[in-house]
This record gives C-alpha cells, structure tokens and sequence, in this order.
C-alpha cells in the first residue's frame, strides 16, 4: 500500500466513521431490517470511498447519508418495496408546507418527571411504529429531521429533492404522525377495519406498512 494510498484511507476514515451511527440508523429506519441496514451501511461506505475524492469542502455528513440513502433505495427498488410513490405538485405542496411548517414535530419531548417515565416509553413503542408505517419518502424526512436534527436544507441534498418538496413531506408526515397516534389513544380509531389506510397527496390509498 502506497503512502498517498494511506493518507487517503486515514482522510477518509477521519471523515466518514463519526457519522457510522448515523449512516446505520438512516438505513435502518428505511429498510426496517438490521443485517440488511448493515449490508446497505457497508456498500454505501464502500461507494463513498470510492468517490471520496470528489468531496471537496463540502460537509461530509450529508454527503454520506445520501450515498446512504441511495443504497436503501436501490435494494428497495431492487426488491419491489417502492410500488407506492409520492407524486409532488411543486407549487401546491410548498404552499402547503410552508403553511404547516410551524405545526412542530409529532414526538414529543420526553419531559423529566419520573412518574411518566412508563406512559412515555409506550408512547415512543407507538410512535416508533407509527414511523415505522409510512411511505419511505416520509420515513427518511421525519428520520433525518426529527432524529437526526439535520437541517432542511442538508435534508434536500441528501434526498435529491428540493427545498419545498421536504417541507412538503416533512409536513405531511407529521400529520400522518398525529392522525395515527390520535386514533392509537384509547376512544379513538385504533380499532378501526382499515389498519392504519390513508391517502397520499396524490389520493392512493396506502394500507400500513408500505
């Protein structure tokens, strides 16, 4: 192994390993499986390396996570797990964004009073899974926002989209957020025939998991 060859590995590692963490939770909220986060965790850090050379002063978290993403997708389409798509109307959807944007985040904050402790831990299993249950363009954005704290704008670079288009799902997501953890509450629809159906913005109707 050559120095330069050395030097670049040791670049890399110093760059990409603190966000391992990171990089393994993204893929599995997107996949839902943990052998294959890992295996999707290590293509996409294998592709990183490979083109490592073209990150030039640019923030390596974000670039990662969308080599990351990528990955997740690509087995996803792969494997016929993306039947369902989002259509976006950019104007009516960034309005709608924009109108929703301060609504705040459907987790809730966990609070420090002890004697919650237990009704907060089955509200995080309900809100787990009420992630767990939406369209994967929605699951990343509530994922890379919500529980990764990344910025709008990181967010966009990372799911190749625009700006208004992750306000757009973002804002979507929490409401199928608060519409699934509302009708989880006892004398809501938890019960319901339907398991969870709602309609995309483009007026499909989803059954739970996608």
């Amino acid at each position: 192994m050559s120095l330069l060859t050395t030097d670049r590995t040791r670049q890399f590692e110093a760059a990409a390993l603190p966000h391992l963490d990171a990089a393994w939770n993204l893929a599995r909220w997107l996949l839902r499986d943990d052998q294959l986060a890992e295996d999707a965790v290590q293509e996409a850090y294998l592709r990183a390396f490979r083109f490592f050379d073209g990150l030039r002063g640019e923030s390596a978290r974000p670039w990662l996570l969308g080599i990351v993403r990528n990955a997740c997708f690509d087995w996803m389409r792969q494997n016929r797990q993306l039947a369902d798509q989002v259509e976006f109307d950019e104007l009516r959807d960034s309005e709608t964004a924009m109108e929703n944007a301060g609504a705040g985040s459907a987790v809730p904050a966990a609070g420090g009073d002890p004697a919650r402790q237990w009704e907060l831990r089955a509200q995080g299993e309900r809100i787990n899974a009420a992630i767990d249950a939406l369209p994967p363009v929605y699951r990343e954005v509530v994922v890379l926002r919500e529980l990764e704290e990344m910025r709008y704008e990181d967010i966009a670079r990372i799911a190749g989209v625009p700006l208004g288009t992750v306000m757009s799902r973002l804002s979507r997501a929490r409401a199928l957020l608060r519409e699934s953890l509302r009708d989880d509450r006892p004398g809501g629809q938890g019960n319901r025939g339907d398991h969870g159906d709602h309609r995309d913005e483009g007026g499909r109707t989803h059954h739970g998991n996608v």
